[in-house]
């Protein structure tokens, strides 16, 4: 498993519903000067165009999120 720790800590937003648990959706971040889309993982769903905080890599392009409100209109 490659962890990939550049991506812990950044935001990004949802491009295909997360539906929560183990059923994963996609998050488009913006790192490395360029913007990469990231298999999502959610202990609930999160809808589509919402802003996430990465808290966890899983590797291999997976990661952890939460609902960043705070970045919410």
């Amino acid at each position: 498993m490659t962890v990939d720790p550049e991506v812990v800590g950044l935001t990004g937003t949802v491009i295909l519903r997360i539906r929560g648990g183990e059923l994963p959706g996609e998050v488009e971040v913006r790192v490395r000067g360029g913007t990469e889309y990231l298999i999502a993982y959610a202990d609930e769903p999160v809808e589509l165009h919402q802003a996430v905080l990465i808290w966890n890599s899983r590797g291999h392009r997976q990661v952890d999120v939460a609902p960043a409100t705070w970045l919410a209109d």
